[in-house]
C-alpha cells in the first residue's frame, strides 16, 4: 500500500532540529582537522625556530674561530719580524721559520719581510719580479694604516691570488715591526680565501651547512660544503670582521632536521580526517549534482524549446536514412504541415514540389552523401495549400552525445521574397541603364541630326535632278541609273544611323552571346564620331588581331565604350585641337579574358576624385547626374568582368575593363 504525502505534510514529519546541528557532522572533522594542521604548523615552526638558533650559535662560532686564529697568525708575524731584527738568522733559517709558521697558521699562504722603506728583504715561498711588485703596490694601502694606527692592518679583497698562486680570491695583512719605539720594517702575509676556510672551518659543520664568504655586491668570493644536494631558504649573515672591508660569512643550512614519528602520527590523522570530510562531501555533492543536473537539464530544454520556436528560421533534423526526426515551429508555419505530421515521414516529402521532383531527389541523395555546398542550396517547395516558394537550405552533419554523427541538421529560409526583391531590383537596374543611354543619346542628338541630314539632302537634290531630267524630256538611261543607285546608297547611310540610334535606346532584356569586342568597339565608335568631330577630337582604334568572341550583351557593351569614350573627350575639351586623342584599344588578357581601353589626353583625377569616382551621384560635371560611371561598373561587373583607371603616362586617364571569353564561360 503506498503513500503520498504533500510538501507541508512530508515537512511535518521530519523532527525539529536547530538548523546547525544539521551541518555539525560535516564542521567537526574540518574543526578537527584545521587544529591538528595548526599543530603541525606550529610544529614545524619550532623546529625551523631550534634550528635557526643553533645555525647562528655555529655561525658566531666559527666566526670567532676564525677571528683568534687571524690574530695569532698576526703576533706570529710581529714575532718572527722581532726575531729577525734582534737574532741574526740566516736566510735559510728564516725561511724556515716562515714555512713552519705558513704551515701551522690557517689561511697564510705567503710571507714577505719589507725594511723601514718597504724594501723586500725577503719572501717566502720566493715570486716574479714582477709579481713582487704587483702585491707590494697592493700592499702599499695596508701598510701605511698599519704604520698610522702602529698595530696590524688588512687589505682589501681582491678577485685574485696575490703575488701569483692559485687563482682564488685574496687579500693582505701587514703587521709593522718595531725595535724600541721606532718602527724597523714590517711583516707582509697573504690570505688565500679558499685556504683560510679549508683549514678554519671543521668537518661536522660543511655536514650541516654551506659556508659562502661574500664581497659587497653579494658576489661568492669562496665557499665550502661536504654535501652536494639543494639547500634550505634558512640562512645567516655576519660581517667578515678582521679583514673587513665589506666581507660577510653566509651560512645556509642544508635541510632541517624534521622528527619523524610525530610526523608520522600527524599526517595520519590527517589523512583519516581528510577521508571522513571526503566521503561526506562526496555524497552529499553526488546528491546535489544529480539534483543540480536535472534542474540544469530542464531549464537548458526550456531555454532551448524557447530559443528554437521563436525562430523565423525553420529548423529540420533528419536521421541517416533520411526520415525526419524533428521540425520547429518555424519550419511547420512555413509548409503548413504540423509537427506530428512530419515527424517520422520518409521520402518523398509531401512538402516537394512535384514540378521539381527530380532536382529535389538529387538535392536530397547529395546531401545524405554529406556532399551539400557549404553555401547553401537553392529548391522550390511547395505548402500544403498548393503554394510554391523558394527556400535556401543549409545542411550540418547532426552528432550525438557520444561524437558520432546521427544524420543531418538543415535550417530553411523562406527566400521568396528576396528572389522578388532582387527580381525588381534588376528591372529598376535595367530602367537605370534604359534611361542612361537615351541620356547619352540625348546628348548626341544634335550630331546625330546633323550626319543625317547630309544623306537626307543628298536625296532630295538627286531627286530634284531626276525630276528636272524628267520634266525636259532629256531622259539618260545610264545617267539617271547612276543618281538612282546614289540615291539608294544615301538611304541606306540614313536608315544604318536610325537602326544603330534605335537598337542603342531601345530597352531590353540583357542578351549575353558570343560577340566579337572588335565589332562592338567599331559600332560604339561610329556612334562616336559625330560627337567627336564636333569637339575638334580625333578617334584612334587599335583593334586586337585575331582576338576570340566574348559572351556580352553588345548594347550594354557599347553604353559603356561610349560613356567612358565622351567622358574623355570632355576631359580634353580645353586643350588644342592637335592634342585632343583619344585611343580605344582591344587586347588579349592575362588568362580568359580580353581587356578594352578607352585613354584620353586630358587633365587626369585628383586624389580626392579617384575616391568617389564610381560613387553614385558623383560627378565633375555642372549638369551630370552622376550615374555614368556607377552604372558602367555594373554592366560590367554583370558580365563577371571588371572595371577600373589608372593615370595615362602622356597625360590625362586610361580607363580598363575586362569581359571573360565565350568559351571560358561555357565550360
Amino acid at each position: 500500500m503506498a503513500f503520498f504525502f504533500s510538501a507541508s505534510q512530508a515537512s511535518a514529519l521530519v523532527p525539529s532540529f536547530p538548523r546547525w546541528l544539521w551541518h555539525l557532522p560535516r564542521l567537526a572533522p574540518l574543526l578537527a582537522l584545521a587544529v591538528t594542521l595548526v599543530l603541525l604548523w606550529s610544529l614545524h615552526r619550532s623546529d625551523i625556530e631550534e634550528q635557526r638558533a643553533t645555525l647562528i650559535s655555529d655561525v658566531l662560532w666559527v666566526e670567532q674561530n676564525i677571528r683568534f686564529q687571524m690574530e695569532r697568525n698576526a703576533e706570529q708575524l710581529d714575532q718572527l719580524g722581532r726575531d729577525a731584527l734582534t737574532e741574526p738568522l740566516t736566510p735559510a733559517a728564516y725561511e724556515a721559520r716562515a714555512q713552519m709558521l705558513m704551515r701551522n697558521s690557517q689561511g697564510l699562504v705567503r710571507v714577505i719581510r719589507l725594511d723601514a722603506q718597504a724594501r723586500p728583504l725577503a719572501q717566502v715561498p720566493p715570486v716574479s719580479a714582477s709579481a713582487a711588485r704587483q702585491l707590494l703596490d697592493d700592499a702599499m694601502e695596508p701598510l701605511g694604516i698599519a704604520q698610522r694606527l702602529a698595530r696590524p692592518a688588512y687589505g682589501p679583497t681582491n678577485g685574485k691570488m696575490l703575488g701569483g698562486g692559485s687563482g682564488d680570491a685574496s687579500f693582505i695583512i701587514a703587521v709593522p715591526v718595531y725595535a724600541g719605539s721606532e718602527p724597523a720594517g714590517s711583516m707582509v702575509g697573504v690570505y688565500s680565501l679558499r685556504t683560510l676556510l679549508a683549514e678554519s672551518v671543521p668537518w661536522w659543520f660543511t655536514q650541516k651547512y654551506r659556508l659562502n664568504l661574500l664581497d659587497g655586491n653579494g658576489s661568492v668570493l669562496a665557499s665550502k660544503s661536504s654535501v652536494a644536494s639543494l639547500s634550505t631558504t634558512l640562512s645567516y649573515k655576519v660581517p667578515f670582521d678582521p679583514p673587513g672591508n665589506g666581507l660577510e660569512i653566509e651560512v645556509i643550512a642544508h635541510r632541517l632536521e624534521t622528527r619523524l614519528l610525530p610526523a608520522l602520527l600527524v599526517l595520519s590523522i590527517v589523512a583519516l580526517l581528510a577521508t571522513v570530510v571526503f566521503s561526506l562531501s562526496s555524497l552529499r555533492r553526488h546528491v546535489q549534482g544529480r539534483y543540480a543536473a536535472e534542474a540544469a537539464l530542464r531549464e537548458e530544454h526550456g531555454f532551448r524549446k524557447a530559443m528554437e520556436d521563436s525562430l523565423l528560421t525553420g529548423l529540420r533534423a533528419r536521421d541517416l536514412e533520411g526520415r525526419i526526426i524533428y521540425v520547429n515551429p518555424a519550419f511547420c508555419q512555413m509548409v503548413g504541415w504540423s509537427e506530428d505530421e512530419l515527424v517520422g515521414l520518409e521520402p518523398p516529402m509531401p512538402y516537394w514540389s512535384p514540378e521539381e521532383y527530380e532536382q529535389t531527389r538529387a538535392i536530397h541523395d547529395l546531401v545524405l552523401a554529406g556532399r551539400a555546398p557549404p553555401e547553401g542550396v537553392e529548391v522550390r517547395l511547395r505548402r500544403k495549400n498548393g503554394e510554391t516558394f523558394d527556400a535556401l537550405i543549409f545542411e550540418a552533419p547532426l552528432i550525438d552525445a557520444q561524437g558520432k554523427q546521427c544524420g543531418w541538421m538543415g535550417s530553411v529560409l523562406d527566400i521568396t521574397e528576396r528572389k522578388r526583391a532582387q527580381e525588381f531590383e534588376r528591372q529598376q537596374q535595367d530602367k537605370l541603364q534604359a534611361t542612361a543611354r537615351l541620356v547619352t543619346m540625348g546628348e548626341l542628338a544634335s550630331t546625330l541630326a546633323h550626319e543625317l541630314n547630309q544623306p537626307l539632302s543628298a536625296i532630295a537634290s538627286y531627286n530634284t535632278g531626276c525630276i528636272n531630267k524628267l520634266a525636259e524630256g532629256e531622259i539618260d538611261r545610264e545617267q539617271i541609273l547612276a543618281v538612282l543607285k546614289k540615291l539608294g546608297q544615301q538611304a541606306q547611310r540614313a536608315g544604318h544611323i536610325i537602326r544603330r540610334v534605335h537598337e542603342f535606346v531601345r530597352r531590353s532584356e540583357p542578351n549575353r552571346a558570343p560577340a566579337s569586342v572588335n565589332a562592338v568597339v567599331e559600332d560604339a565608335v561610329g556612334l562616336l564620331d559625330p560627337a567627336a568631330r564636333k569637339r575638334g577630337a580625333r578617334v584612334e582604334v587599335k583593334l586586337g588581331d585575331d582576338l576570340p568572341d566574348v559572351l556580352a550583351d553588345r548594347v550594354m557593351i557599347e553604353q559603356v565604350i561610349l560613356n567612358l569614350a565622351r567622358n574623355g573627350l570632355d576631359a580634353m575639351s580645353d586643350l588644342p585641337l592637335e592634342e585632343r586623342v583619344l585611343s580605344v584599344a582591344t587586347q588579349r588578357n592575362d588568362g580568359e579574358m580580353l581587356r578594352v581601353s578607352i585613354a584620353d589626353q586630358g587633365c587626369g583625377i585628383s586624389g580626392e576624385t579617384a575616391a568617389k569616382l564610381f560613387s553614385p551621384f558623383f560627378t565633375t560635371k555642372s549638369d551630370g547626374m552622376g550615374m555614368g560611371l556607377n552604372i558602367c561598373r555594373s554592366m560590367i561587373e554583370l558580365h563577371k568582368g571588371r572595371l577600373w583607371f589608372e593615370a595615362n603616362p602622356g597625360g590625362g586617364t586610361i580607363f580598363h575593363f575586362t569581359l571573360p571569353l565565350a568559351h571560358a564561360e561555357t565550360t
